[in-house]
């Protein structure tokens, strides 16, 4: 699952957080991709499938849903970003929205520096 090479906690944590939830996005999306491709018979369903995980309704959702399982230090990750500003207009509600940012965040940072507690986290939300 990891194509790169994985930086210390420290460093992660250094990263701007907007960085970090666009990479968690990617991550993610990824993620979801993989656990559908053999249930999917068709491009046109698999994207309709994994849209629906990936919206920010659903991500804020399974944060809300990870947040019993979470460490303090990624918990202090999901409160930063959940605190950056949005921007731009949105159809959803800002919590949603700030919500849906602090998930991704939460992703690229396990993403970068722990990749066996990403996996773990999310098999969590594949239940």
């Amino acid at each position: 699952m990891l194509f790169g090479k994985t930086i210390g906690k420290r460093e992660a944590s250094l990263v701007p957080l907007r960085i970090l939830a666009h990479l968690g996005d990617a991550v993610f999306d990824l993620f979801e991709r993989q656990r559908e491709v053999l249930s999917t018979a068709t491009a046109r369903q698999l994207h309709s499938k994994v849209a629906s995980r990936v919206s920010a309704g659903a991500q804020s959702a399974l944060l809300a849903q990870l947040a019993p399982h979470l460490s303090s230090d990624e918990t202090e990750i999901v409160r930063m970003a959940r605190n950056l500003k949005p921007s731009g207009y949105r159809k959803m509600g800002q919590s949603s929205y700030r919500a849906a940012t602090a998930f991704e965040a939460l992703i690229g940072y396990l993403y970068l520096s722990d990749p066996e507690r990403l996996r773990e986290l999310l098999e969590l939300t594949a239940l």
